[in-house]
């Protein structure tokens, strides 16, 4: 008991430090400019086609969903259902070179017949929905649809009230080989086609419409939907960034783009031409009105570095040291264990950042003067490689208690084989080196609460994930 009291002490003391470092930093708020109207979802605003829906589809436990946790859904009073979307999807050609400003114009090329599929993970009541629909692009990397920014994001999405929705907008999603939803399990999902992924774009923008203004059924009736936000993580992010400065300006119909784990290239447009070699790197498109958060791991941040750019009005980037492009906490031990990784996994600080990234863009979305803080970015040496401190972890960046008083080494990169090499590594330290280190329990939990305060005062943690930081903490094997 006099220790979890000391504990507490020393918390009250750090954060209140803090609050005196920042005291009389903060300049008065101008004013406010008009927060951003909901007529990005106004069919006079853009040719995107509204399509026809069908469902929910029966029995919604057959639904497929690889790698998603639902264990906490119950917890949260969320339901998930699945709809069927389909009608004319559009291809996309430039209208002039692609530059890498990503200021790209483009034209409808061509037009293919398409059905796939949503599913939809929701307040089963209403009122505890806060008005705005997240719209992950499904990543089929392994060769089938996941939900990675489901993974990550799944506890914020669900205690704020989000609706979440999962597209299945890629070839390899609905067709296979392999995994596909038809290969699957072709009783449900024999009548989807998809006519390739150069159609994805469109086929994403008209989720968009099925979700809003759709022909048939409606899958949220009942639901007051004022905003939506676009997401995408890794192969997604790739597609995401075409999808903003190329496919953005022609739709209108999302109102924020979250680009989570990009590389500095994009995705091509077109199988020829123009559009079928992109620049690199590519920057995000700054004229847009809706705003844009990219945000990456330490994985990624070599192979985006050429792409990074200066925050602007709507386009802002995160850097999160020691995480990795997937980790633990986004895969699960059970999925771990089935890899075969050589090493321990990353089991960073990722999904704390990646929450505060949901509830930023969230708020910078409805209110263009809530910019997000600007990150630091990870320090990286003349060979482009991750500088390090001495215990191993990447100096730099967004940093959080995990990283800045370590009982471990957290990488993102060093584990193999196959897809082992996007989830990084954790190196524990031993108890021994932790004595070394901190001395005793008390001193190591006194340091560890006074990081925990800085990075709550950095804004790039949440104050509801406070006490599950600080769990981490008594998990040390310190006396």
């Amino acid at each position: 008991m006099h220790a979890v009291r000391r504990y507490a002490l020393t918390f009250l003391v750090a954060v209140t430090a803090m609050s005196a470092i920042g005291a009389g930093t903060a300049a008065a708020a101008g004013a406010t400019r008009v927060e951003r109207a909901a007529g990005a979802l106004s069919a006079s605003s853009t040719p995107v086609a509204r399509p026809t829906v069908t469902g929910p589809i029966q029995p919604a436990a057959d639904a497929v969903v690889l790698q998603a946790d639902l264990s906490k859904m119950p917890q949260y009073g969320y339901v998930q259902d699945e709809y069927f979307y389909g009608g004319t999807a559009t291809a996309y050609a430039p209208t002039r070179p692609l530059g890498n400003d990503g200021k790209w114009s483009v034209a409808p090329a061509s037009t293919a017949p398409y059905q796939t599929r949503m599913l939809i993970r929701r307040p089963s009541d209403p009122s505890k929905f806060n008005g705005t629909v997240v719209v992950e692009w499904l990543n089929v990397t392994a060769g089938f649809d996941t939900s990675p920014d489901w993974q990550y994001g799944r506890v914020e999405l669900m205690r704020r009230g989000f609706i979440w929705v999962g597209i299945s907008a890629q070839f390899v999603g609905v067709e296979g080989p392999g995994a596909g939803l038809k290969t699957l399990l072709p009783s449900r999902y024999g009548t989807l086609a998809h006519p390739g992924d150069i159609y994805s774009y469109d086929i994403y923008s008209q989720a968009a419409r099925a979700l809003t203004r759709p022909r048939g059924a409606r899958p949220l009736a009942g639901y007051d939907v004022n905003h939506l936000m676009a997401d995408g993580e890794s192969q997604s992010a790739a597609r995401m960034t075409t999808y903003v400065n190329a496919v953005a300006p022609v739709a209108h119909v999302y109102d924020a783009y979250l680009i989570h784990s990009r590389s500095a290239g994009a995705t091509p447009l077109a199988l020829t031409g123009d559009g079928a070699t992109m620049p690199n790197p590519t920057f995000i498109r700054t004229d847009l009105l809706a705003p844009t958060l990219i945000v990456e791991s330490e994985t990624d941040v070599p192979r985006y570095a050429p792409a990074r750019q200066p925050d602007s009005a709507t386009v802002a980037e995160w850097e999160i040291a020691g995480t990795a492009h997937a980790d633990l906490y986004m895969l699960g031990a059970d999925s771990v264990s089935f890899l075969g990784c050589t090493l321990p996994v990353n089991s960073g600080p990722h999904h704390f950042v990646f929450h505060t990234a949901l509830r930023d863009l969230w708020r910078w979305m409805r209110r263009p003067d809530r910019t997000p803080p600007h990150s630091p970015r990870i320090e990286l040496d003349a060979t482009n490689g991750i500088v390090r401190d001495q215990y191993g972890n990447a100096q730099g960046g967004i940093r959080t208690p995990q990283l800045d008083v370590p009982a471990a080494t957290f990488s993102g990169f060093g584990n193999s084989p196959g897809l082992c090499t996007l989830f990084g590594t954790t190196s524990a330290f031993t108890t021994d080196r932790l004595i070394s280190i901190y001395g005793d329990r008390f001193h190591y939990v006194a340091g560890y609460l006074v990081a925990e305060a800085r990075a709550l005062k950095s804004k790039f943690i949440l104050w509801d994930d406070m006490s599950t930081v600080l769990e981490e903490s008594f998990a040390t094997p310190i006396p």
